[in-house]
């Protein structure tokens, strides 16, 4: 027979990586409840058409697609956004606004795995939908601010960017959608020269160059030298994106979010973002943790109500990766484990039952059901580092009691029946 391996990409989870897992969905879900966000949750499959209308070419080519039965072409969710926006379109179109919706599981990628990065990972996702208010931006930085600071997170970082002020540019230059997605995807990964081999305009080219060298930590000195910058050379659009970076960044930091890099040739991935953009680092990892922005025409895209949206999305293995490298975060401390051992076939029943008093009494318990002797029972239970075991005995049913043995210390005590979970839980 043959020895199955994992799909390259694909990882099983097993108990203290599944535990870390849980317990950062579990604080996702903690700051979703803080900030007043309702979870949703939508199909794992969906239509390849939503899903690659306005996810960018980087995106398009790495979805995992297939025909169904039907001879429809579907694929797994590579984000949650367009999904969201089917939502919105449909069931969710009456709803008033703004609607603040949580959505938190796997999505699917055909990535180079390597470390942080997997085929399929999970994500926790916020949208803010209904409000084109800067209020709005910054509630998104500060529900992953808050997140950071709940799972224990130390020296993380925040960097923003705004598309808006690109666009703008690249617009009045009148270069075309098409082409603009093409020059952001390549900012994106970093392909600065390859970006401006797609501008014709001399002038374009000099004043990407010129925000290409603004990065700086000084973040409200850097986006008031850009607007300055848009103001003196007429790109009117690019200075309100500007002016709306700038109102974004007072209400974050005034929220109590230190953020540190202001990066004007900042550029994400996905192709419907219209305005503010961020991410969140860790030393101990290269990749984002989590990012996000607006996107205004989205909704509107999808047949939906012109809809201004804000969103961010979360990478919960990431997120695992970098509290375990740095302490933060560690499978929770198990309950005390105890097995209940009969002595002989006869005392099965009693056994079960004692083990049903103690799980409704909240004690993990589990019932010898190997059929084992007691010696290789108690072996067993060593071996698996159980911390007590409950012997059911002739004469101590008879007086309504059981042997309650320490297996870490090999101590062992006659216990009445009323008397075991206090012991257990003491």
């Amino acid at each position: 027979m043959p020895t199955f391996q994992n799909v390259r990409g694909m990882r099983d989870l097993l108990s203290e990586d599944a535990q870390v897992l849980t317990l950062v969905v579990a604080k996702a879900r903690g700051v979703a409840e803080l900030f007043g966000f309702s979870e949703v949750i939508t199909p794992v499959v969906e239509s390849y058409e939503l899903l690659s209308a306005k996810s960018g070419e980087e995106i398009r080519q790495r979805m995992f697609t297939f025909k169904d039965l039907g001879d429809r072409t579907v694929a797994l969710r590579p984000e949650f956004t367009a999904s969201i926006a089917r939502l919105i379109t449909t069931s969710l179109k009456n709803e008033p606004k703004p609607l603040r919706l949580f959505s938190v599981g796997s999505v699917y990628r055909y990535d180079e795995p390597q470390r942080g990065r997997y085929r399929e990972f999970w994500q926790s996702n916020f949208e803010l939908m209904g409000s084109s208010q800067p209020e709005a931006d910054a509630e998104t930085i500060l529900l992953t601010d808050s997140l950071m600071k709940a799972v224990g997170l130390q020296d993380y970082v925040f960097k923003l960017g705004h598309v808006g002020i690109l666009r703008g540019i690249l617009t009045q230059e009148k270069i075309d959608e098409r082409t603009q997605n093409a020059i952001l995807q390549k900012m994106d990964k970093k392909e600065y020269d390859a970006a401006l081999d797609l501008v014709n305009s001399e002038k374009c080219k000099t004043i990407l160059r010129e925000l290409m060298k603004m990065k700086s930590s000084d973040i409200f000195k850097t986006a008031e030298a850009v607007r300055g910058l848009m103001k003196s050379e007429g790109y009117e659009k690019s200075m309100e994106a500007a002016d709306n970076l700038i109102e974004i960044l007072k209400l974050a930091t005034e929220g109590g979010c230190k953020i540190e890099v202001v990066d004007p040739a900042f550029a994400r991935g996905l192709e419907y973002y219209t305005g503010m953009i961020f991410e969140v680092y860790v030393p101990e990892l290269e990749i984002a943790l989590g990012g996000g922005g607006r996107y205004d025409r989205l909704i509107e895209a999808f047949g939906g109500e012109p809809t201004p949206a804000v969103g961010v999305a979360q990478g919960i293995d990431r997120i695992a990766l970098a509290g375990q490298s740095q302490g933060s975060v560690a499978a929770p401390q198990a309950r005390k484990r105890v097995v209940v051992i009969p002595v002989s076939p006869t005392l099965k029943g009693e056994a079960t039952k004692i083990a049903r008093m103690l799980r409704d009494e909240g004690v993990s318990s589990e019932f010898e059901i190997m059929g084992r002797k007691m010696a290789k029972a108690l072996e067993d239970a060593d071996r698996r580092k159980l911390d007590f075991a409950v012997i059911v005995g002739e004469r101590e049913a008879k007086l309504g009691a059981v042997v309650l043995r320490n297996l870490a210390k090999r101590e062992q005590e006659v216990v009445k029946m009323n008397e075991i979970v206090g012991k257990l839980k003491k």
